[in-house]
Protein backbone atom coordinates (compact mmCIF):
# COMPACT_ATOMS: atom_id res chain seq x y z
CA UNK A 1 0.00 0.00 0.00
CA UNK A 2 1.62 3.26 -0.89
CA UNK A 3 1.88 6.16 2.12
CA UNK A 4 -0.04 8.46 1.91
CA UNK A 5 0.12 12.39 3.41
CA UNK A 6 -2.47 11.77 5.51
CA UNK A 7 -0.33 9.84 7.72
CA UNK A 8 3.53 10.48 8.41
CA UNK A 9 5.98 8.26 10.19
CA UNK A 10 10.06 8.92 10.67
CA UNK A 11 12.13 6.75 12.29
CA UNK A 12 14.53 8.89 14.42
CA UNK A 13 17.53 6.80 16.79
CA UNK A 14 15.03 4.27 17.38
CA UNK A 15 11.76 5.67 18.32
CA UNK A 16 9.29 5.72 15.79
CA UNK A 17 7.11 8.68 15.03
CA UNK A 18 3.59 8.45 13.37
CA UNK A 19 1.54 11.08 12.61
CA UNK A 20 -2.16 11.34 11.92
CA UNK A 21 -2.06 14.70 9.63
CA UNK A 22 -5.28 15.77 8.52
CA UNK A 23 -5.72 18.69 10.94
CA UNK A 24 -8.62 20.28 8.98
CA UNK A 25 -10.78 17.45 9.38
CA UNK A 26 -9.66 17.09 12.72
CA UNK A 27 -7.62 14.01 12.57
CA UNK A 28 -10.31 11.43 10.79
CA UNK A 29 -9.33 8.58 9.05
CA UNK A 30 -10.71 7.30 6.26
CA UNK A 31 -10.48 3.78 5.57
CA UNK A 32 -7.35 3.78 3.41
CA UNK A 33 -5.71 5.73 6.70
CA UNK A 34 -7.01 3.05 9.00
CA UNK A 35 -5.75 0.55 7.28
CA UNK A 36 -2.36 2.30 6.48
CA UNK A 37 -1.95 2.71 10.46
CA UNK A 38 -2.73 -1.15 11.00
CA UNK A 39 -0.04 -2.06 8.65
CA UNK A 40 2.41 0.05 10.11
CA UNK A 41 2.03 -1.11 13.19
CA UNK A 42 2.28 -4.43 12.81
CA UNK A 43 5.31 -4.16 10.40
CA UNK A 44 7.10 -1.93 13.27
CA UNK A 45 6.44 -4.47 15.79
CA UNK A 46 8.87 -6.90 13.70
CA UNK A 47 11.38 -4.40 12.93
CA UNK A 48 14.32 -4.56 15.30
CA UNK A 49 15.44 -1.01 14.50
CA UNK A 50 11.94 0.62 16.39
CA UNK A 51 12.26 0.28 20.04
CA UNK A 52 9.43 2.60 20.90
CA UNK A 53 6.23 4.11 19.11
CA UNK A 54 4.71 7.74 19.48
CA UNK A 55 1.49 7.87 17.87
CA UNK A 56 0.13 12.15 17.68
CA UNK A 57 -1.97 14.17 15.80
CA UNK A 58 -1.12 16.99 13.55
CA UNK A 59 -2.10 20.33 15.18
CA UNK A 60 -3.13 21.57 18.05
CA UNK A 61 -6.90 20.89 18.20
CA UNK A 62 -6.88 16.94 17.86
CA UNK A 63 -5.73 13.85 18.45
CA UNK A 64 -8.17 12.06 16.27
CA UNK A 65 -11.92 12.17 16.03
CA UNK A 66 -12.56 8.72 14.89
CA UNK A 67 -13.71 7.32 11.23
CA UNK A 68 -14.24 9.85 8.45
CA UNK A 69 -17.94 9.29 7.98
CA UNK A 70 -18.18 10.96 4.64
CA UNK A 71 -15.24 8.40 3.21
CA UNK A 72 -16.16 4.88 3.85
CA UNK A 73 -15.29 2.58 0.95
CA UNK A 74 -15.95 -0.29 3.24
CA UNK A 75 -19.98 0.92 2.21
CA UNK A 76 -19.73 1.84 -1.05
CA UNK A 77 -22.67 1.31 -3.83
CA UNK A 78 -23.97 -2.29 -3.91
CA UNK A 79 -23.37 -3.62 -8.15
CA UNK A 80 -26.59 -3.50 -10.00
CA UNK A 81 -28.41 -6.58 -9.14
CA UNK A 82 -26.81 -7.68 -6.19
CA UNK A 83 -29.04 -8.14 -2.87
CA UNK A 84 -28.45 -4.73 -0.51
CA UNK A 85 -26.82 -5.97 2.61
CA UNK A 86 -28.20 -4.77 5.84
CA UNK A 87 -26.88 -1.52 7.40
CA UNK A 88 -26.20 -3.70 10.28
CA UNK A 89 -23.50 -5.80 7.88
CA UNK A 90 -21.85 -3.02 6.43
CA UNK A 91 -21.38 -1.61 10.30
CA UNK A 92 -19.68 -4.77 10.85
CA UNK A 93 -17.26 -4.66 8.15
CA UNK A 94 -16.40 -1.00 9.04
CA UNK A 95 -16.09 -2.05 13.00
CA UNK A 96 -13.74 -5.29 11.84
CA UNK A 97 -11.61 -2.88 9.82
CA UNK A 98 -11.39 -0.55 13.02
CA UNK A 99 -10.63 -3.69 15.03
CA UNK A 100 -8.07 -4.80 13.02
CA UNK A 101 -5.95 -1.70 13.82
CA UNK A 102 -6.83 -1.54 17.67
CA UNK A 103 -5.16 -5.51 17.66
CA UNK A 104 -2.43 -4.45 15.69
CA UNK A 105 -1.42 -1.82 18.75
CA UNK A 106 -2.67 -3.98 21.29
CA UNK A 107 -0.14 -6.65 19.71
CA UNK A 108 2.39 -4.42 19.07
CA UNK A 109 6.02 -6.00 20.70
CA UNK A 110 7.14 -2.04 21.21
CA UNK A 111 6.03 0.79 23.68
CA UNK A 112 3.34 2.41 21.93
CA UNK A 113 3.09 6.56 23.05
CA UNK A 114 -0.30 8.03 22.34
CA UNK A 115 0.58 12.28 22.92
CA UNK A 116 -2.84 12.76 22.69
CA UNK A 117 -3.34 16.60 21.45
CA UNK A 118 -6.78 18.28 21.60
CA UNK A 119 -9.93 16.07 20.91
CA UNK A 120 -9.90 12.52 21.33
CA UNK A 121 -13.55 11.83 20.82
CA UNK A 122 -15.13 8.13 19.64
CA UNK A 123 -12.90 5.93 17.66
CA UNK A 124 -9.88 9.18 18.15
CA UNK A 125 -10.64 8.44 22.05
CA UNK A 126 -10.24 4.15 21.36
CA UNK A 127 -7.31 4.68 19.36
CA UNK A 128 -5.42 6.28 22.49
CA UNK A 129 -7.11 3.78 24.62
CA UNK A 130 -5.20 0.90 23.24
CA UNK A 131 -2.02 2.44 23.19
CA UNK A 132 -0.02 1.07 26.10
CA UNK A 133 0.96 4.42 27.54
CA UNK A 134 -1.14 8.04 27.14
CA UNK A 135 0.76 11.56 27.72
CA UNK A 136 -2.12 13.86 27.54
CA UNK A 137 -1.66 17.71 26.44
CA UNK A 138 -3.37 20.37 29.21
CA UNK A 139 -6.04 20.66 26.06
CA UNK A 140 -6.77 17.19 25.66
CA UNK A 141 -10.64 16.11 25.96
CA UNK A 142 -11.92 12.71 25.99
CA UNK A 143 -15.18 11.15 25.32
CA UNK A 144 -17.43 8.02 23.32
CA UNK A 145 -20.55 9.95 22.33
CA UNK A 146 -21.81 6.91 20.49
CA UNK A 147 -24.65 6.47 22.39
CA UNK A 148 -25.98 10.05 20.90
CA UNK A 149 -26.13 8.55 17.49
CA UNK A 150 -28.02 5.42 18.46
CA UNK A 151 -24.53 3.01 18.42
CA UNK A 152 -21.85 1.96 20.99
CA UNK A 153 -18.19 2.38 20.99
CA UNK A 154 -17.32 -0.53 18.57
CA UNK A 155 -13.47 -0.09 18.50
CA UNK A 156 -12.12 -1.44 21.40
CA UNK A 157 -13.59 1.32 23.79
CA UNK A 158 -16.34 -1.29 25.96
CA UNK A 159 -12.77 -3.44 26.74
CA UNK A 160 -10.43 -1.07 27.21
CA UNK A 161 -12.16 1.95 29.33
CA UNK A 162 -13.29 -0.43 32.14
CA UNK A 163 -9.47 -1.87 32.35
CA UNK A 164 -7.75 1.56 32.72
CA UNK A 165 -10.65 3.31 35.09
CA UNK A 166 -13.25 0.51 36.44
CA UNK A 167 -16.38 -0.65 35.83
CA UNK A 168 -18.38 2.18 37.47
CA UNK A 169 -16.84 5.22 35.88
CA UNK A 170 -16.77 3.26 32.18
CA UNK A 171 -20.36 2.80 32.32
CA UNK A 172 -21.30 6.28 33.01
CA UNK A 173 -18.81 8.10 30.77
CA UNK A 174 -19.86 5.61 28.06
CA UNK A 175 -23.68 5.51 28.59
CA UNK A 176 -23.98 9.53 28.91
CA UNK A 177 -21.15 10.35 26.23
CA UNK A 178 -19.52 12.83 28.57
CA UNK A 179 -16.95 14.56 27.75
CA UNK A 180 -13.70 14.49 30.06
CA UNK A 181 -11.30 17.08 30.09
CA UNK A 182 -7.53 16.89 30.60
CA UNK A 183 -7.12 16.78 34.44
CA UNK A 184 -10.01 14.83 35.10
CA UNK A 185 -8.79 11.85 32.97
CA UNK A 186 -5.62 12.12 35.08
CA UNK A 187 -8.05 11.76 38.18
CA UNK A 188 -9.61 8.89 37.17
CA UNK A 189 -6.73 7.10 35.09
CA UNK A 190 -7.30 7.32 32.12
CA UNK A 191 -4.27 9.13 31.55
CA UNK A 192 -1.21 8.75 32.60
CA UNK A 193 0.50 12.04 32.84
CA UNK A 194 -0.70 15.82 31.81
CA UNK A 195 1.62 18.23 30.38
CA UNK A 196 1.34 22.05 29.00
CA UNK A 197 0.22 21.53 25.20
CA UNK A 198 3.69 22.74 24.43
CA UNK A 199 5.90 20.53 26.11
CA UNK A 200 3.56 17.08 24.57
CA UNK A 201 6.08 16.54 22.12
CA UNK A 202 9.36 16.80 23.87
CA UNK A 203 7.47 15.14 27.03
CA UNK A 204 6.78 11.92 24.78
CA UNK A 205 10.30 11.94 23.44
CA UNK A 206 11.46 11.87 26.60
CA UNK A 207 9.09 8.92 27.82
CA UNK A 208 10.39 6.66 24.76
CA UNK A 209 14.13 7.85 24.94
CA UNK A 210 13.65 6.37 29.05
CA UNK A 211 12.49 3.11 27.86
CA UNK A 212 14.49 2.41 24.69
CA UNK A 213 17.44 2.83 26.97
CA UNK A 214 16.75 -0.42 28.56
CA UNK A 215 16.81 -4.11 27.08
CA UNK A 216 14.31 -4.34 24.04
CA UNK A 217 13.83 -8.08 25.22
CA UNK A 218 12.93 -7.41 28.27
CA UNK A 219 11.04 -4.53 27.53
CA UNK A 220 9.10 -6.52 24.96
CA UNK A 221 8.65 -9.14 27.63
CA UNK A 222 7.01 -6.55 30.28
CA UNK A 223 4.66 -5.30 27.55
CA UNK A 224 3.37 -9.17 26.91
CA UNK A 225 3.73 -10.33 30.90
CA UNK A 226 1.21 -6.94 31.46
CA UNK A 227 -0.78 -6.79 28.52
CA UNK A 228 -1.96 -10.65 27.54
CA UNK A 229 -1.32 -11.36 31.78
CA UNK A 230 -3.56 -8.89 32.66
CA UNK A 231 -6.44 -10.98 30.83
CA UNK A 232 -5.34 -14.16 32.45
CA UNK A 233 -6.21 -15.81 35.94
CA UNK A 234 -3.86 -14.96 38.67
CA UNK A 235 -2.00 -18.65 38.87
CA UNK A 236 -1.92 -18.42 34.72
CA UNK A 237 -0.95 -14.99 34.23
CA UNK A 238 1.94 -15.89 37.24
CA UNK A 239 3.13 -18.90 34.84
CA UNK A 240 3.43 -16.90 31.29
CA UNK A 241 5.68 -14.13 33.50
CA UNK A 242 7.64 -17.27 34.71
CA UNK A 243 8.03 -18.29 30.89
CA UNK A 244 9.32 -14.50 29.67
CA UNK A 245 11.49 -14.41 32.78
CA UNK A 246 13.32 -17.48 32.04
CA UNK A 247 13.61 -16.57 28.15
CA UNK A 248 14.97 -13.05 28.79
CA UNK A 249 17.32 -14.41 31.73
CA UNK A 250 19.06 -16.37 29.37
CA UNK A 251 20.15 -13.36 27.03
CA UNK A 252 22.96 -11.72 26.70
CA UNK A 253 20.29 -8.38 27.97
CA UNK A 254 20.85 -9.63 31.34
CA UNK A 255 24.87 -8.80 31.31
CA UNK A 256 24.42 -5.16 29.56
CA UNK A 257 24.51 -2.47 31.87
CA UNK A 258 21.74 0.76 32.04
CA UNK A 259 23.95 2.94 29.46
CA UNK A 260 24.72 -0.01 26.93
CA UNK A 261 23.42 2.07 23.34
CA UNK A 262 20.66 0.58 21.48
CA UNK A 263 22.14 -0.64 18.81
CA UNK A 264 24.96 -2.72 20.79
CA UNK A 265 21.42 -4.19 22.18
CA UNK A 266 20.63 -5.74 18.72
CA UNK A 267 23.12 -8.22 18.82
CA UNK A 268 21.27 -10.18 22.18
CA UNK A 269 21.25 -13.42 21.85
CA UNK A 270 20.67 -16.68 23.48
CA UNK A 271 23.92 -18.75 24.05
CA UNK A 272 24.57 -20.31 20.60
CA UNK A 273 21.18 -18.78 19.30
CA UNK A 274 21.21 -15.35 17.51
CA UNK A 275 17.97 -13.59 18.04
CA UNK A 276 19.04 -11.19 15.10
CA UNK A 277 18.25 -14.07 12.76
CA UNK A 278 14.34 -14.63 12.13
CA UNK A 279 14.19 -18.45 12.41
CA UNK A 280 15.62 -17.19 16.12
CA UNK A 281 13.95 -14.28 17.11
CA UNK A 282 12.29 -13.74 20.23
CA UNK A 283 8.74 -13.99 19.17
CA UNK A 284 9.58 -17.73 17.22
CA UNK A 285 10.88 -18.98 20.66
CA UNK A 286 7.63 -18.11 21.97
CA UNK A 287 5.48 -19.13 19.60
CA UNK A 288 7.72 -22.74 19.19
CA UNK A 289 6.59 -23.23 23.34
CA UNK A 290 9.07 -23.95 25.99
CA UNK A 291 10.12 -27.49 25.20
CA UNK A 292 11.66 -25.99 21.99
CA UNK A 293 13.42 -23.12 23.96
CA UNK A 294 14.83 -26.11 26.45
CA UNK A 295 16.31 -28.46 23.01
CA UNK A 296 17.98 -24.98 21.98
CA UNK A 297 19.44 -23.21 24.43
CA UNK A 298 22.11 -25.17 27.36
CA UNK A 299 22.45 -21.49 29.63
CA UNK A 300 18.41 -21.69 29.85
CA UNK A 301 18.12 -25.04 30.57
CA UNK A 302 20.76 -25.04 33.43
CA UNK A 303 18.82 -21.81 34.49
CA UNK A 304 15.27 -23.57 34.32
CA UNK A 305 17.15 -26.17 36.35
CA UNK A 306 17.73 -24.21 39.30
CA UNK A 307 14.09 -21.74 39.25
CA UNK A 308 12.36 -25.37 39.27
CA UNK A 309 14.23 -26.28 41.85
CA UNK A 310 12.73 -23.45 43.82
CA UNK A 311 9.44 -24.58 43.35
CA UNK A 312 8.32 -22.78 40.06
CA UNK A 313 6.67 -24.78 37.52
CA UNK A 314 6.75 -23.38 34.47
CA UNK A 315 6.62 -25.95 31.36
CA UNK A 316 6.96 -29.41 30.16
CA UNK A 317 10.44 -30.80 29.85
Amino acid sequence: MAEMTELTRELDEGVLWVTINRPDARNALTTPMRDQLADWFTDASADLMVRSIVLTGAGEKAFCTGADLRSQPDAAPRPEGAPERATGDVARVIQQGWQRLVTSILDCEKPVIAAVNGFALGGGCELALCCHIRLAADNAVFGLPEVGLGIIPGYGGTVRLPRLVGQGRALELALTGRRVKADEALAIGLVNRVVPQAELMAEAEKLALAILKNGPLAVQAVIESIVRGGSLPVGEALRFESGRFGIVASTEDINDGPDTHPSARLGATITGYDLRKPENGLFVLQQAGLPQVRRACPRFNAWLGRWENWGHDIGPA
